[in-house]
């Protein structure tokens, strides 16, 4: 919590929130991006069905307005001194509601559902996957665009709303009909907030946002028609794209006592990203939270993938569009809390020196997907598994090698990407909870072979979208000013790095890497049809 001190009614403040995927968060920062008041509630996932995850949006509302009012309420200001508002929030999360009355259809379908993967493994699988796939490779031979290359190689997946926007357009009535009378309106959770501040006036996304979905081509930078129409998404629901340093309306005063204008909105891990001043091309952010996103910064191009690495638009700032190349992890606090929940340790902050307790995991491997194996594997249909059981196997050995897990698969997300884009990297922030394990980040710094910085506050999508309503309001005036107020609260190097902090990755985990290479494996392509 920030501290309770009492400001001068004339000093101002930014106001964030970020929407995650277990939490809603909001941060008072003052001039020095010092974090004045905090207030956090959580976020309570719904498991209607096997493979289905969904929130209540009534209750993320009602979690946003309590976290709002409580940060400014602990940081002993008034909400008149709050110059600005910026909204952060997970993506891929996304509902349907009425346009008139603005109640959904149905309940948020959150980006770790599955109940899509056969109709995205039929998809992938199709003719017609496999004639545009061939089509536009001959495009790109003779065209070199790389759109066609893109659409040669684009793979559906369920972490993208396409087919999960499909599926509840088939299975939902209410919805199918709301469309036909042009009275239906799609948003992700950033869209559906906007919508209940502004009172149904403002019916809008970012750039950050929409190119997260899937359904938007960040070549063109809008929604895509091809793609709308191949899966039949009619294009009348879906939200107006406004620049991410947008002024997207001023909160109805009959929610906070006045309005407060919000002045960015962003996705969660593009906001971290912006947090972390990751500005320059070849900037890297990790953030481990409920999924690990890694991404690099790659300019003012879309970068094109193979192995699953995804262009999303990092901002857009005036005419300036900021591209990013990502990969993720769906399962890292998922499975360190589901190891809490199995009474392996009480608190999580037990769990680093748990591990450094023991030399190794006594060969166990565990392998973190729960929710499927994103990139480079790709496979919605893999099962979490712990392999490697023994008499001798002690609670220490599994913490150590549920730990182990998340450093392995940051490896293997980097160096995929380094593979892909050929980018020299030339720096590496981690955030999110996670990167307060001591024992993920060094080991992680080991694997690299590089060296990896952790600021001081490790949730840095509030301070991202904070810092881009800042800039909008003139609150802070440059992003040089920005890189000026982070703080780093620890760096880890490689062991046995030169001063410099870069070196081979360290070979003594080679062998239990390979080994949980091999679990990996064996847990692929797990659940049939």
């Amino acid at each position: 919590m920030g501290s309770q001190r009492h400001s001068s009614k004339k000093e101002c403040f930014i106001l964030s929130v970020d929407v995650g995927t277990t939490s809603i968060r909001c941060h008072v920062y003052d001039k020095e991006a010092n974090v004045r008041g905090a207030c956090t509630t959580e976020v309570v996932p719904l498991y209607p069905e096997t493979g289905y995850v969904e929130m209540d949006p009534d209750a993320i509302w009602k979690g946003f307005i309590t976290v709002v009012k409580g940060a400014v309420q602990d940081a002993g200001v008034q909400m008149r001194q709050i110059e600005a508002m910026g909204i952060s929030t997970q993506r891929g999360t996304f509902t349907t509601w009425d346009r008139t009355t603005g109640v959904p259809f149905h309940n948020f379908i959150s980006w770790q559902d599955q109940r899509a993967a056969d109709l995205v493994k039929s998809w992938n699988s199709s003719c017609t996957m496999k004639a545009i796939h061939a089509s536009m490779k001959v495009i790109y031979l003779v065209t070199r665009q790389k759109r066609a290359l893109a659409a040669s190689l684009i793979v559906f997946s369920t972490q993208h709303v396409t087919f999960r926007l499909v599926w509840a357009l088939t299975h939902y009535k209410q919805v199918r009909q709301a469309v036909a009378e042009d009275n239906c309106c799609f948003g992700t959770i950033d869209t559906w907030i906007l919508f209940k501040l502004t009172k149904g006036r403002v019916h809008a996304t970012d750039y950050s946002n929409a190119s997260s979905t899937g359904i938007f081509d960040s070549y063109q930078m809008c929604w895509s028609g091809f793609l709308s129409f191949l899966v039949s998404l009619p294009l009348s629901i879906f939200p107006k794209v406004e620049n991410t340093d947008h002024y997207f309306g001023s909160t109805d005063p009959s929610i906070f006592g006045v309005s407060i204008p919000i002045l960015s909105v962003m996705a969660d891990q593009q906001a971290a990203m912006f947090g972390e001043c990751c500005f320059d091309v070849g900037d890297v952010k990790i953030t481990m939270g409920t999924g690990t996103f890694m991404n690099i910064n790659t300019g003012s191009k879309p970068h094109t993938s193979v192995a699953g690495l995804y262009p999303v638009v990092g901002w857009k700032i005036v005419s300036e569009v900021v591209y990013l190349a990502e990969g993720n992890a769906a399962d890292t606090g998922t499975a360190i809390k589901w190891a809490q929940e199995l009474e392996l340790f009480s608190d999580v902050q037990e769990t680093s020196d748990m591990a450094y307790s023991v030399s190794h995991s006594d060969g166990v491997c565990f392998v973190p997907s729960f929710s499927g194996l994103q990139a480079p594997h790709n496979d919605p249909k893999a099962c979490a598994s712990l392999m490697g059981l023994k008499p001798s196997t002690t609670k220490s050995h599994l913490v150590r090698a549920i730990l182990e897990s998340v450093a392995f698969r940051n490896k293997q997300l980097y160096e995929t990407m380094l593979r892909e884009t050929c980018i020299p990297i030339t720096k590496i922030r981690v955030d999110g909870g996670v990167s307060a394990n001591d024992f993920v980040m060094q080991l992680t710094a080991d694997l690299f072979g590089r060296k990896i910085s952790r600021p001081q506050h490790y949730e840095t999508s509030c301070l991202g979208a904070a810092f881009l309503a800042g800039l909008g309001k003139g609150f802070w005036r440059t992003k040089e000013e920005l890189k000026r107020l982070q703080v780093i609260d620890k760096t880890y190097l490689p062991q046995g790095a030169p001063k410099g902090g870069a070196c081979s990755p360290n070979v003594e985990y080679i062998p239990a890497l390979r080994s949980w290479e091999r679990a990996l494996r064996r847990s692929m392509n797990w659940y049939k049809p």
